[in-house]
């Protein structure tokens, strides 16, 4: 079986690695591993296209009325002072009319409707005069009226051979319409990756079960089941691992076997009881970055084969923000997508925060705010990793880079909405 992955990618010769440092080794090595698929258009939503999907026909595919009224030749009206036409035909959308109309006269169209040939310019109902002369039907044109007006041209929206979307691009609601609009009724899209997620710890447990002394219920579980859907790939829950090498080697090594990625929540230190990292370097390759930021830190990169496998930190926020930053667009590339780099924005910090120590990336939780000079950002006021309600009150991250120091109200800061993952109130 061929290997998706070199062996070597996540090796670092660096002790502690940088924000941007530990992004690039991830950037330049990882790549697509997921295998194509076709499905309906309507369940394409949130996939990754895995080919480009090409305008076979124009849209709209023929030059139609924007509005109900009566269409005309411009060359045969005078826009200086309006024009009478007798009205000789109607045309309905989905009836093309047969017959070229007679010139100097105009038709009753309605949207949507094939304009006949010749015709050129409609005039909306409501400002037309509708009258009868020698039994015949007319209509009133007002003047002013520009030549092309009110009429949807062949291919305006989009062309024939138009590269409508490239492969790797995420299907969105709005994506779906355009994919409709070109006749795909079926869509090319990379499988999803299998994510398996393993919690460990002795002292954890599952919500549900009673909490007994010096135990936490698995908040991170849930969380990232989430995180993962939202990173386009699909999650399996592998339990909460005990604190036995013998125990958790069992689940890594069968887990490795049906799943793209496992990603772990705890043990990624090398403490007395962090048994995962001892147990990835038996399995398989393993490579512990000391990462320069804040909240995070440890983090455990590795292999089980052609498995890839992930140690988060322990504590929600660390989860969370490391689950961001490198989990979520690795499995991004992993399943098809390029590297995502999310968006962000410069915005007045609305707090003060002094006796920073530079040398490392620090992410903390912000509020939008609207002030009297605009839209700022707020700090959630308290930094503990394990404070959920950061998290819940935050709309995205405040980024302070490594040689940023004291922040003053006012300051220009980098703000990473969560909406650019897809986390939306």
């Amino acid at each position: 079986m061929t290997r998706k992955l070199a062996d070597d990618c996540f090796v670092s010769d660096r002790p502690r690695l940088l924000h941007a440092e530990a992004l690039a080794i991830l950037q330049q090595r990882i790549t697509t591993v997921a295998e194509k698929e076709d499905v309906a258009l309507v369940d394409a939503m949130g996939r990754i296209l895995a080919a480009a999907a090409t305008a076979h026909v124009p849209v709209p595919n023929h030059t139609n009325a924007a509005v109900d009224g009566y269409c005309f030749a411009a060359a045969d009206y005078d826009r200086a002072h309006g024009s009478t036409f007798a009205v000789t035909s109607r045309v309905a959308a989905g009836h093309a009319l047969a017959a070229v109309p007679p010139p100097g006269t105009a038709a009753r169209i309605f949207t949507g409707g094939v304009m006949p040939t010749g015709h050129d310019t409609c005039a909306m109902q409501e400002d037309c005069t509708i009258g009868t002369r020698d039994g015949v039907t007319t209509v009133t044109i007002p003047s002013g009226l520009k030549a092309g007006a009110n009429v949807r041209k062949a291919g305006e929206d989009v062309a024939a051979g138009t590269v409508l979307m490239a492969a790797g691009d995420v299907v969105r609601p709005q994506d779906l319409a355009a994919l409709a609009s070109i006749g795909m009724a079926h869509v090319p899209v990379y499988r999803r990756l299998k994510v398996g997620m393993l919690s460990s710890g002795d002292e954890v447990l599952r919500p549900g079960a009673p909490l007994g002394i010096g135990q936490v219920y698995d908040a991170n579980m849930p969380m990232l089941t989430a995180l993962i859907a939202s990173a386009g790939a699909s999650s399996v829950d592998l339990g909460v691992a005990p604190d036995r090498p013998e125990a958790l080697h069992t689940i890594l090594r069968e887990a490795s076997r049906t799943c793209d990625v496992i990603l772990t929540s705890g043990g990624a230190s090398k403490g007395e009881e962090d048994h995962m990292v001892t147990a990835l370097e038996l399995l398989g390759k393993r490579h512990l970055w000391q990462l320069a930021i804040k909240p995070g830190r440890p983090m455990a990169f590795g292999q089980i084969g052609d498995c890839v496998t992930l140690g988060l930190p322990g504590n929600p926020v660390a989860v969370f923000v490391c689950f961001l930053l490198y989990a979520w667009p690795l499995l991004r590339r992993m399943g098809g997508a390029p590297w995502f780099e999310p968006v962000r924005y410069t915005l007045p910090a609305a707090f003060d925060f002094t006796g920073r120590k530079p040398g490392r990336r620090e992410y903390w939780r912000g509020m939008l705010t609207q002030t009297a000079d605009g839209l700022a950002v707020d700090k959630f006021r308290r930094d503990g990793s394990g404070l959920i309600s950061g998290l819940r009150a935050a709309d995205g991250l405040i980024e302070i880079a490594e040689d940023y120091g004291d922040v003053h109200v006012g300051d220009a800061v980098t703000f990473i909405p969560f909406s650019a993952y897809g986390i939306v109130r």
